[in-house]
């Protein structure tokens, strides 16, 4: 029986991360569906949420002022979850350059957002996050991809900047392959969500966020999806990052992770095929977002079924095995520069962001909020609104 399970395991395994991206790809070739863009430049209001941000908050504010988007049709407002340090002064600083504040108490970014919603007057609703800079023309071309009509949302893709160590190299890497599927989803139908630190959204589909809501970037973009509107990426339109290290990534990949439980609450039409009257994408986010979660509970499967197998195989099944986590442990011991350093933090990422996949059920029975964490970025510590 162990060699049924063994194989099963490594199959699935090899489908997610390989076989449904490599399908993916030739399906994207395949059945492309170009968004029509053109010409448009309808009236913004571009939503800030932030829960002390002082460090960031200046620089990202210059970054929005200086997109070439017109300033008569752009608005800008700096929601303000309950802040305690000089997140509102600096944020009031810039009125005479039109941008508004508005302080509520902390609540959790999503009723901050859902109070910024309420307080914008534009049809087109730009959301970004406090710490990643824009690009100039970015917003002129993000908005470009709502002059299609089949479009509901439109993100821009995180660039993230080159690390100084193994570690934020193979976290960049590991972003690049997840930016990678994401632009072949688009290419065919959509993205599941949208990135959420620089998003726009037709207001029609702003529909109110439940409080302690932790993929609100994913809640609201899949109220347009499920109206039969496509969620789009476009590869033109940047937005500029920091490398984090493993360890906050961890928290963070727990935490979205555990967005994804919630959000099939939500929205338990995810889980249908489409001739079901449920998700058009079915197979898509089976493959992508369900067998993820399932993956890190297949690797103890692979190992204790390795145990049963015939002595040929049993031998070469747990040497692999050992050997692959000896890499990943191995990877705190080594220094820096070393070229072992970049095949051992490939490990030690893998098997860090799979331990995150399965801590990810901690929703289940834990507060959402205490799934949220600074993250530091070169020892520094960011806001997570």
């Amino acid at each position: 029986m162990s060699i049924p399970f063994f194989l099963g395991s490594i199959l699935l395994i090899l489908y997610v991360f390989a076989g449904y991206p490599l399908c993916l790809g030739w399906l994207a070739r395949l059945r492309s569906r170009p968004v029509r863009r053109g010409t448009y430049q309808p009236d913004v209001s571009v939503i800030l949420a932030v829960h002390n941000g002082e460090r960031y908050l200046a620089r990202k504010l210059d970054s929005i002022l200086a997109l070439t988007y017109p300033g008569e049709k752009r608005e800008i407002l700096v929601v303000s979850d309950g802040s305690t340090d000089r997140t509102d002064s600096i944020a009031a600083s810039y009125a005479q350059r039109g941008v508004r504040l508005l302080r509520v108490g902390q609540g959790g970014k999503a009723l901050a957002l859902n109070a910024g919603i309420a307080g914008s007057r534009h049809e087109v609703l730009v959301f970004t996050d406090v710490r990643q800079t824009l690009a100039p023309d970015s917003l002129a071309l993000l908005v470009e991809n709502l002059s299609d009509p089949a479009v509901g949302a439109a993100s821009g893709e995180l660039v993230i900047r080159k690390g100084n160590s193994s570690e934020e190299a193979s976290v960049g890497l590991y972003w690049r392959y997840e930016v990678w599927i994401r632009r072949r989803l688009s290419a065919i139908d959509s993205i599941f969500g949208a990135t959420g630190a620089y998003y726009a959204l037709r207001r029609e589909h702003a529909v109110p966020i439940p409080a302690n809501t932790l993929l609100d970037d994913v809640y609201l973009p899949l109220a347009a999806f499920f109206r039969g509107y496509r969620l789009v990426l476009d590869s033109r339109v940047h937005m500029f990052d920091e490398p984090t290290r493993l360890d906050d990534e961890f928290w963070r990949k727990v935490r979205t992770l555990a967005g994804n439980y919630q959000v099939m609450k939500a929205y338990p039409r995810l889980l249908l095929p489409g001739w079901l009257g449920g998700n058009r994408m079915w197979l898509h986010f089976a493959s992508y977002k369900l067998a993820r979660l399932l993956v890190p509970f297949l690797l103890p499967v692979v190992l204790i079924t390795s145990l049963g197998l015939p002595p040929a195989w049993r031998t070469a099944a747990l040497a692999a095995q050992t050997a692959f986590y000896g890499m990943a442990a191995l990877d705190l011991l080594l220094p820096e520069g070393g070229s072992a350093k970049r095949l051992t933090s490939v490990a030690r990422t893998f098997v860090t962001l799979m331990a995150a996949s399965a801590c990810a059920v901690v929703i289940l029975f834990s507060p959402s909020a205490r799934l949220w964490r600074p993250t530091r970025l070169g020892g520094l510590e960011s806001t997570q609104s």
